[in-house]
């Protein structure tokens, strides 16, 4: 068994004001997205330059966080929110889902590629690969703050999360998941989008290599207090709720390779009449 390394979730405090190092897990998600978008930004066949990668991010931030909780409240805790619907913006209270995270970076994204007069599919395959490393610095947040931890294990690496009240030996699952939906799905992703690839294939295999990941390690998952397993007395709701992304991922590689083109350059790094230059719309 290993010696869980008690932290102080509170990374440091401010008169009454306390920081959480979940929430710095998220700022520091943030800040890598938008130095990888930078990066990104300037190869040729970037729907995205540089001047709007801040707005960029702005705009998936606000979706990470706006989807995240609605999709917490209403795939998590729906008979909450509707005893106590202003418990919707108790951010303080903790309850973030990745699912409802993911319609909202979506959703932004749709707008902001409207915004700047590209595709939604041209930005969100340049999205997909700045979001793993977000997600395992949350994994991250999670394990320090002792929550969504493992189930009950006799692994070497097992251990005891003091704040469980049964002080259980389990898995220390935050970390597979900040392993597989961090590291290995930003690898697989940079790497898949380092050149062009036909329209939808990098978001295709971000869904699918996400969801396959987390349907996995759901197993070793303790499930919702609150809810217990869905399905067949063995399949928990982020199991359901990822199954989709599986089927849709695959779904999205396929039709992507055997309908899209490959993304056409963009030109000039020019913004418009402002650079005096074109900019042509739907790079990939």
């Amino acid at each position: 068994m290993l010696t869980y390394p008690e932290i102080d979730p509170v990374a440091f405090a401010i008169g009454p004001l306390k920081v959480h190092w979940y929430g710095l897990m998220y700022l520091a998600g943030f800040v890598a997205a938008w130095w990888l978008a930078l990066r990104r930004s300037t190869k040729p066949w970037s729907p995205v330059i540089k001047s709007e990668v801040e707005d960029l991010i702005l705009y998936c931030a606000m979706g990470v966080v706006i989807g995240g909780r609605l999709g917490y409240m209403f795939f998590y805790n729906f008979p909450q929110l509707l005893e106590d619907p202003v418990s919707l913006i108790r951010l303080w209270e903790g309850g973030m889902s990745f699912h409802g995270g993911l319609i909202g970076v979506m959703l932004a994204t749709a707008l902001y590629a409207r915004k700047i007069g590209t595709t939604f599919p041209a930005l969100i395959d340049f999205v997909a690969p700045l979001v793993p490393i977000g997600l395992g610095l949350g994994r991250l947040g999670n394990f320090i703050g002792q929550e969504l931890w493992g189930r009950e294990t006799d692994a070497p690496w097992g251990m005891v999360f003091p704040r469980d009240p049964d002080l259980l030996i389990r898995h220390p699952s935050q970390l597979y998941q900040a392993l597989l939906e961090g590291l290995v799905l930003f690898a697989v992703l940079w790497w898949f989008s380092s050149k062009p690839r036909p329209r939808l294939a990098v978001g295709g295999m971000f869904v699918m290599f996400y969801g396959v990941f987390r349907f996995l390690v759901e197993f070793v998952r303790e499930p919702d207090g609150h809810i217990g397993f869905d399905l067949f007395g063995w399949m928990t709701r982020g199991q359901l709720l990822s199954l989709p992304m599986i089927i849709a991922g695959m779904a999205l590689l396929v039709w992507s390779y055997r309908t899209q083109p490959l993304p056409q350059g963009r030109g000039n790094q020019g913004k418009g009449k402002k650079a005096g230059s074109s900019r042509v719309k739907g790079g990939a």
